[in-house]
């Protein structure tokens, strides 16, 4: 399970709920993206201008569910999941 979301101090968070979310495919997937671990809140963190925050978090949450992860997201970040 991860959670995703916008933070304005990170750009966008991808945390792990528990070390056995970390496979080393999702960890591929996620440095791919260009996240990199963060030991100080043991999350994936990506710098993103906060104008593209929530959409780069939906289309991280995707690809994790699309891996086998469930994803827990704000609002936001769900709705910005939906065509428009």
């Amino acid at each position: 399970m991860y959670l995703v979301t916008p933070d304005p101090g990170h750009g966008v968070v991808a945390a792990p709920r528990a070390p056995k979310d970390l496979t080393a495919e999702t960890e591929q997937a996620l440095g791919a993206r260009g996240f990199t671990w963060n030991d100080s809140i043991e999350a994936y963190v990506r710098p993103s201008p906060a104008d593209e925050a929530t959409s780069t978090a939906a289309d991280v949450a995707a690809e994790l569910r699309a891996l086998g992860h469930y994803v827990i997201t704000p609002a936001a970040v769900a709705l910005a999941q939906f065509p428009s």
